[in-house]
């Protein structure tokens, strides 16, 4: 089985951007890639030699270079060849990109959450601080973690360090979905990042959630954690599933194989995310309309991916968005038969995310640009802006006046019985304790959550003002994320809302990007 299968039409339709007129292939684009161990690189370990199938940009033990034939591992080099691969049977989802890969090395008796955010900071540091995305195909366990009782509420030191780095280094952290009985699922409770569970092939295509994901909600407890290994509260882990079942891989020889696993899922997105940032530049530096260096941001790239993102295919009238699979749980069931569609305070499927991965699609949302809400913006499109909070009260009714807002009105009347799909995210606020002041994490020195403010977004009639009249909305009290996938009741004039609804302490400008996909009247 090739991996051009699953960078294919089959998984992603990643492979039509390699060619004209896209010919998006991540040249020039750094990511970056912890792992325990790391891939081969020629020049410096013996098991590589000259045109290797995998490059690698450059290799680290922690915050320094690699020694020579140094924690070299296979796992490590499967990974980054489904990112990075130049052969031409097994091509990477991004094959010109920039790898750098850290290892974190073993550390058998204890936790390595600081060794790992350091390794972190350093790939996030590197190319000039220019690293757009980074892979996580690995965590910690409950089990290790320091703190008393430990649960997943996002606070241990790996998951506010990822959420830390998003936010400080503009890097997005794509991380593997394992969360479950006995697993690693530090850091799956972050905020800022994507984490993505795995799909397999059924009938041709990558189109059902693999029977061995390790579930959101798991209905038992692990013997090694205080609790089942899932997140705390109803906030649930998975954004976003991506091709993880029998990938072809690259070992550290260069030699074929074959595996599953979330770890092989997580590194097809940050592939996807190289070709979205290749076009990003060459947009901003074309000086093309709509586009600025707010196309960078890893917010905006996260509601690039989640909201294009495969449901429901389409029946060839373009009413579903011209989705190209339709999406299977455990359980047979699609996006329609779950919760996440029928209630508002539920933004995502707990084992689907918003969706299948589909990098072509990804494309046509990012590519028309950012469009402001100062005026009526086309049916497909997203922005960078910010909302300023009412202070005080923090807490206000739905239908205040107060509530702070932006309106986003489509220019164009919207078709009957299309859906419309829609994105809202935002981060967590987590600060470094800098104990000498560097604005560099240190061994020792720990982050603190200054929580997460809370935005909605609702679908509205142009006309409408009131909040009680929406026709749908999206309200999670505990998410960083917000997501709409609704059918459009009748043709007409529609907008989207986003609501500041209420804010943290000292947290009174909250930066958000949404992205929407919507059907004009035909």
């Amino acid at each position: 089985m090739a991996l051009s299968l699953s960078v294919g039409p089959e998984g992603i339709d990643a492979r039509r951007l390699h060619a004209a007129p896209y010919n998006l292939t991540g040249q020039k684009i750094a990511i970056g890639q912890v792992e325990i161990g790391r891939p081969s690189q020629f020049g410096l370990d013996k098991v590589a030699y000259e045109n290797m199938p995998v490059t690698v940009r450059q290799v680290f033990l922690l915050n320094r270079s690699a020694s020579a034939d140094e924690f070299i591992d296979g796992h490590a080099a499967n990974v980054a060849g489904i990112m990075v691969s130049q052969d031409k049977q097994n091509t990477g989802v991004a094959p010109e990109a920039m790898l750098y890969s850290a290892a974190v090395g073993p550390l058998l008796d204890r936790s390595g959450q600081p060794e790992e955010c350091l390794a972190s900071q350093h790939l996030a540091l590197q190319n000039s601080g220019d690293v757009r995305a980074i892979n996580f195909s690995f965590g910690e366990s409950l089990g290790r973690d320091p703190r008393p009782e430990p649960v997943l509420d996002g606070n241990a030191l790996l998951t506010q360090c990822i959420d830390w780095s998003h936010r400080v280094h503009d890097v997005l952290y794509v991380v593997a979905g394992n969360q479950g009985g006995g697993g690693i699922p530090i850091p799956t409770d972050n905020f800022n990042g994507i984490n993505v569970a795995y799909s397999r092939l059924q009938d041709g295509m990558f189109t059902k959630v693999d029977f061995s994901n390790l579930s959101s909600e798991p209905a038992f407890q692990p013997t090694r954690a205080a609790g089942p290994e899932t997140n705390e509260g109803p906030r649930r882990s998975i954004n976003l599933v991506a091709p993880g079942s029998q990938i072809a891989l690259l070992d550290p020889d260069g030699q074929p194989r074959v595996g599953s696993g979330t770890s092989f899922a997580a590194p097809h997105v940050v592939g996807t995310v190289a070709l979205l940032q290749q076009l990003a530049d060459r947009q901003i530096r074309s000086g093309s309309p709509n586009w600025s260096l707010d196309a960078r941001k890893p917010t905006v790239i996260k509601a690039i991916l989640l909201n294009s993102a495969d449901k429901l295919a389409d029946t060839g009238d373009g009413l579903r968005l011209g989705m190209s699979r339709t999406l299977l749980d455990q359980k047979n069931q699609d996006w329609r038969q779950s919760d996440a569609y029928r209630d508002r305070k539920i933004p995502l499927h707990n084992e689907l995310g918003t969706g299948h991965l589909n990098a072509y699609r990804a494309y046509e949302q990012f590519n028309p640009g950012a469009f402001s809400p100062d005026a009526p913006v086309p049916a497909i499109g997203w922005n960078y802006s910010t909302l300023e909070s009412p202070v005080p009260p923090t807490d206000l009714p739905r239908t205040s006046t107060e509530i702070r807002y932006e309106d986003y009105v489509f220019e164009s009347p919207l078709q009957a019985n299309s859906f419309i799909s829609a994105t809202l995210t935002w981060d967590r606020q987590v600060v470094l304790d800098d104990a000498n002041g560097n604005d560099l994490y240190d061994l020792g020195e720990t982050f603190n959550d200054r929580g997460l403010n809370n935005l909605d977004v609702y679908l509205m009639r142009a006309e409408d003002e009131d909040l009680s009249a929406s026709i749908w909305s999206s309200e999670s009290d505990v998410d960083s994320t917000e997501h709409i996938f609704y059918q459009i009741p009748e043709t007409g004039r529609y907008k989207l809302r986003v609501i500041y609804r209420q804010q943290v302490p000292d947290e009174i400008i909250q930066p958000y990007a949404l992205a929407w996909w919507a059907v004009p009247a035909r």
